[in-house]
């Protein structure tokens, strides 16, 4: 017992401690488990079905995937969709967020409506599908990037954000000579760098992660991103996606899904601890003196 510390107050720290321990067991477990089955052989997975240290470690599965140019190209194509919507989604977010920020603009609130509503009540697979297709952005890219191109709720976020900067910052660029596009990029985004950051990663997942609207809109099979190549792998039989043998050789075993899950999660798990230290910083890194 801790000095200081009452009989009940141990047992509560007790207790919170062994549900925080199992909480992280459920987490580490399936990771531990997806990473050890990965390196381990057919053979083995097949006889022990859950292996959490392989007795003879292999690369097999990972020369396959990094080999084939069906899980290569699905891999460019994820980061290619990933690099540009998320640029695409900050841009068009921070500039309408922005707009909607200042009190003066002519129909701002019926537009603050039009957004909440959007948020609340979509209009549905059939009808989103039926604007795409009528746009000629079937079998595009575009059809991703601009059918989610802002998040109601992150343009909120953003515009609340906006309206918390103090006036006095805009109207001193402005007696400088400063137009709005010069505040905004001079002024303005330097100061928002947390939020910016934290939407920019919110987006980054978001599109990572594309594999409903890919099926839905993609027709090619050679612009399907990473996530549509890791559900055929982990559904659709390995000899209908004709990846039983490479060029060079390896051959198709029972660890290339767990190792194709690990690389879809790698890129992710490389950018997120960069991008964390902003979560708890202020979301005010400036402010007018005097």
């Amino acid at each position: 017992m801790k000095a200081g510390q009452s009989f009940k107050d141990n047992v509560f720290n007790t207790c919170v401690t062994v549900i925080l321990i199992g909480l992280a067991a459920t987490v580490v477990f399936p990771l531990l488990f997806t990473l050890s089955s990965s390196f381990a052989s057919s053979k083995e997975l097949l006889l022990k079905g859950v292996v959490l240290w392989p007795e003879e470690w292999t690369l097999e599965a990972y020369r396959f995937l990094l080999d084939n140019a069906q899980f290569t190209r699905a891999f460019y194509n994820a980061i290619y969709i990933t690099a540009v919507g998320t640029l695409i989604n900050m841009a068009l977010s921070t500039l309408m967020a922005y707009g909607l920020s200042h009190s003066g603009v002519k129909g701002r609130t019926a537009v603050n409506v039009i957004v909440l509503f959007s948020m609340l009540f979509q209009g549905g697979m059939i009808p989103t599908y039926l604007v795409i297709h009528g746009l000629g952005l079937i079998n595009s890219y575009w059809s991703i990037w601009l059918a989610g191109a802002i998040a109601p709720f992150n343009l909120i976020v953003m515009r609340s954000y906006f309206q918390t900067l103090p006036v006095e910052i805009k109207e001193s660029a402005r007696i400088d000579g400063c137009g709005e596009f010069k505040i905004l990029w001079r002024i303005i985004l330097p100061v928002s760098l947390p939020v910016l950051i934290t939407f920019t990663l919110f987006y980054t997942v978001a599109n990572w992660n594309t594999y409903f609207q890919a099926i839905l809109y993609l027709n090619d099979a050679n612009l399907y991103p990473l996530q549509v190549f890791l559900r055929q792998i982990l559904i659709v039989n390995s000899s209908e996606l004709g990846l039983v043998v490479t060029d060079t050789g390896y051959s198709y075993t029972s660890a290339v899904p767990y190792a194709a899950i690990l690389l879809t999660a790698l890129p992710l798990l490389m950018v997120y601890p960069f991008m964390q230290k902003y979560f708890s910083k202020g979301m005010m890194m400036g402010s007018v003196k005097g």
